[in-house]
């Protein structure tokens, strides 16, 4: 049996490449311009390779009871890591994906399909301008996964974004967002400013290294309106094979401190992480 082999293409945005693990038989990891952007196991669904796409799945694992299915809306799509994640915990689940990058999409489409029947529609658009036309109270979850390279694009960082999620999402629903950052976490920082002006409840997710400053790296941020399961949470990231912390409560309003909420018109994107942090390939 002949090994597969990397496939490299000009997408939309950049320079997309597909990677066999030589450890998986059938997984592959996707970057674009050299950064790492998702990893499939088409054998394996339920497999996340990434710690931050692990701490997604581990709040899409307590956000309902087990198997229940779920409305859900990805903002990012990359290689459809979480809906097929989804797709096998919450058979049933009915899932719009939102990618804005066509290249994109028809390299995942041919290389690393989505079987029939997974609950999965795939839509090529702008992220922030779906969202904005999305029916309200139709999701369960919404997820912010979009990079503009290795940065989150300004658009996805606004109290007017943050509204659209809340509207769209059902009174009972949760947000969740992957980001980066390192200290002094002024984006991070405002980014919980930001929720906190339209959801009650707010928890972030990161590696203790870099809650402490000691590196850039990712953050998951959750926002709901009722209170979160932090314990289950906390149990969760805490038995990674690279333990995580859940931070909420007095101790996240401390870490916000005096961050101001990110208004349309003083928006920026992430920052842009230093040589290395994340590139491969």
């Amino acid at each position: 049996m002949n090994e597969p082999l990397p496939v490299g293409r000009a997408v939309d945005h950049g320079f997309a490449k597909l990677m066999p693990d030589v450890d998986r038989e059938r997984a592959w990891l996707l970057t674009v311009d050299g950064a790492p952007q998702s990893y499939v196991d088409l054998d394996e669904p339920t497999h996340l390779e990434f710690e931050y796409a692990r701490r997604l799945g581990h709040v899409l694992d307590t956000v309902a009871e087990a198997g229940r299915p779920l409305d859900v809306l990805h903002l990012g799509g990359g290689a459809l890591t979480l809906p097929r994640y989804l797709a096998a915990t919450r058979p049933g689940s009915r899932q719009d994906v939102v990618e804005a990058d066509q290249g994109l999409v028809e390299l995942v489409g041919e290389y690393l399909p989505v079987g029939a029947g997974s609950g999965i529609a795939l839509h090529v658009a702008d992220a922030r301008r779906w969202l904005a036309d999305a029916p309200a109270d139709s999701a369960d979850v919404v997820v912010g996964d979009v990079f503009g390279g290795s940065r989150v694009p300004a658009g996805f960082t606004t109290v007017g974004y943050a509204g659209e999620v809340e509207r769209v999402l059902r009174a009972d629903g949760v947000y969740m967002a992957n980001l980066a950052d390192a200290a002094p976490f002024a984006f991070l920082r405002s980014q919980l400013a930001t929720f906190a002006t339209v959801f009650e409840e707010l928890a972030l997710i990161a590696e203790p290294a870099v809650l402490r400053g000691r590196r850039f790296g990712n953050a998951v941020l959750v926002a709901a309106h009722h209170p979160l399961d932090t314990a289950a949470l906390a149990r969760r990231t805490a038995a990674d094979a690279f333990p995580a912390r859940v931070e909420h409560g007095p101790a996240l309003r401390k870490f916000i401190g005096d961050a101001a909420p990110v208004r349309d018109e003083d928006a920026v994107p992430s920052p842009e992480p230093p040589d290395g942090a994340f590139g491969i390939g």
